[in-house]
């Protein structure tokens, strides 16, 4: 295999001839201090993925469309970071119940309260000392008052899991689901969200992914995912039938409704959505994996 890499050449450039790098490619800019305040406090490097889907083909040539303006990528900025902050809001509630329900029902059919430091419970025992890693840097980090009660009040070396799983990440919390030993904990589990062992562990991963590019603000309007979701065979809730893009971000606020109509039947997500929708009229909502006639799915209902 050829190594073809070249040394990083591009030298650093101020947001003054940022901005006129930008006019020389065609993009309008109305008010250039208002621009170079933006470039200077947003970041030209974070900016320009809101601009390039406003480039002509081929976009290697770097020319805009015609009449394409800052206006329109600060538009799509704006836009990026109020759907991050909706999906933020959602998953925060998915995020409560999943761990809850791991909690109490691996502390009910185990019938050991600290039963997430035990390594009898788990299938993987590498990957029960990596996790049991980053529960301790976890503990040790945590100012929480209930940790700081826990270690001076109590001898045992672990709080247990329903204190333990306050303090750790979501991503850690769905690793401790993916390797419990006993099949029946994991369908219990699974089922109280009308769903398999499979792509119950599947749709978790989709929610940790997305959330993790919400918290470090990145772009999520029309980016595609790497990981592709698993379709259950079955599920109790209601679901789409119209065919789109599972890897687009509409898939993803179909996983995350699906939960949130379990959690809270009665939720105002689909109402959220339509009206950011309404707000930001010129965002293509096709390149996000929205089907026409989504918001009359069974699910959306």
């Amino acid at each position: 295999m050829m190594n073809n890499k070249v040394p990083f050449q591009k030298p650093y450039a101020n947001v003054h001839d940022l901005v006129m790098l930008l006019q020389s490619r065609g993009l309008l800019i109305a008010d250039s201090s208002k621009a170079e305040r933006y470039l200077e406090f947003i970041g030209y490097y974070r900016l320009s993925a809101y601009m390039h889907p406003l480039l002509q083909m081929p976009k290697e040539q770097h020319r805009y469309k015609p009449n394409t303006t800052f206006d329109q990528v600060m538009m799509l900025y704006r836009f990026d970071k109020k759907l991050r902050l909706l999906i933020f809001n959602e998953i925060e509630k998915i995020e409560v119940a999943v761990r809850s329900i791991i909690v109490n029902t691996g502390s009910d059919m185990i019938g050991n309260p600290f039963w997430m430091t035990d390594a009898g419970n788990f299938i993987d025992a590498g990957k029960f000392h990596h996790t049991m890693g980053l529960i301790d840097a976890e503990l040790r980090r945590s100012r929480e008052d209930f940790i700081v009660h826990f270690k001076q009040t109590y001898s045992d070396a672990y709080p247990p899991a329903w204190i333990l799983a306050e303090v750790l990440p979501f991503g850690v919390i769905t690793n401790i689901f993916s390797n419990i030993k006993a099949a029946r904990i994991k369908k219990s589990i699974a089922r109280k969200f009308g769903l398999q062992i499979a792509p119950f562990e599947s749709w978790l991963t989709i929610i940790a992914l997305t959330r993790n590019s919400c918290c470090h603000h990145a772009r999520v309007w029309n980016k595609q995912n790497t990981i592709r979701p698993m379709l259950p065979n079955r599920m109790t809730g209601n679901w789409i039938t119209l065919p789109t893009d599972m890897l687009r971000i509409y898939f993803d606020l179909c996983i995350i409704k699906y939960f949130l109509n379990i959690i809270s039947p009665n939720n105002d997500m689909k109402a959220k959505i339509s009206a950011l929708l309404a707000n930001y009229p010129m965002i293509d909502i096709a390149a996000m994996g929205f089907p026409r006639g989504w918001e009359n799915e069974p699910l959306w209902q």
